[in-house]
């Protein structure tokens, strides 16, 4: 959906604000490739997520921010932030609006985005969680049926339990669903495995546990604008395959992540 740019601007992190009326500009010495803004890669993303994309003592963090801030390096420009909704991001419209040059959001790569984004590489796989609180008797996304359960608006999460006959109440972001669980406003969650299991690293949430893990088979993928930003792509792969040959993919992975899983 548009937006006035003075409402972009609001939600700018890291970064100074650039409307759509803004021509785009060379990146650092890689005449090629064509930014919104000078010196600085726009990434757009939607808060919170960690740990993939949180905001911390003022400053936005995670695994997608380190694996991109790789990509302005590359281009010899810093990584600015733009926190928009989800449904823009998954629909394109954040970046045919210009509000952004990269999105980079914990972003599952299906047949339905690729009709509207051009994505990287896979760059996470993925697996869908079941919470709840201990002893509820949940086990599975069968037992689960007829509980109040909640999901996140707009993700493959809620898609899939969507599928499988489950009307779930549908919160606006993470953090928002997750507290839905503790507030009894649900019984269970389906939420992407590594946000579930930072959120269960807080003591304050030690009466939850993951009660089904669902392997839905999903991998990540960053964007860019459809048919329009070949020369950018070409080096976010490049950028993903370096750091996946030198260590500095599985450095950022066990800072975020954990431990990685054999192949």
């Amino acid at each position: 959906m548009a937006r006035a740019a003075i409402a972009v601007c609001a939600l700018v992190l890291l970064a100074g604000c650039g409307s759509s009326d803004d021509e785009p500009t060379d990146a650092g010495k890689d005449s090629g490739i064509k930014l919104i803004k000078a010196g600085e890669l726009t990434t757009c993303t939607h808060l919170p997520y960690p740990p993939f994309q949180s905001a911390q003592d003022g400053k936005v963090v995670g695994f997608d921010v380190d694996l991109i801030d790789l990509v302005a390096k590359d281009l010899g420009v810093k990584q600015g932030i733009v926190d928009t909704p989800f449904e823009n991001i998954k629909t394109g419209a954040s970046l045919n609006a210009g509000e952004c040059d990269v999105a980079a959001a914990g972003m599952t790569i299906t047949e339905e985005r690729k009709a509207n984004l051009d994505f990287s590489e896979p760059y996470f796989d993925a697996t869908q969680a079941l919470l709840a609180k201990k002893g509820s008797g949940i086990t599975s996304l069968e037992t689960a049926k007829g509980k109040k359960f909640g999901s996140q608006a707009s993700t493959t999460g809620e898609d899939y339990v969507k599928g499988k006959g489950i009307d779930p109440v549908s919160f606006e972001t993470s953090d928002a669903e997750l507290n839905g669980l503790r507030s009894g406003q649900v019984e269970v969650i389906v939420q992407d495995l590594p946000v579930v299991n930072g959120w269960l690293k807080d003591p304050a949430n030690s009466d939850y546990e993951v009660v089904a893990n669902l392997d839905t088979g999903e991998q990540y993928g960053f964007a860019v604008k459809k048919d329009s930003n070949d020369e950018l792509l070409a080096k976010i792969n490049a950028a993903l395959a370096k750091a996946k040959s030198d260590g500095t993919y599985d450095s950022i992975y066990t800072k975020w992540i954990g431990a990685k899983p054999a192949s």
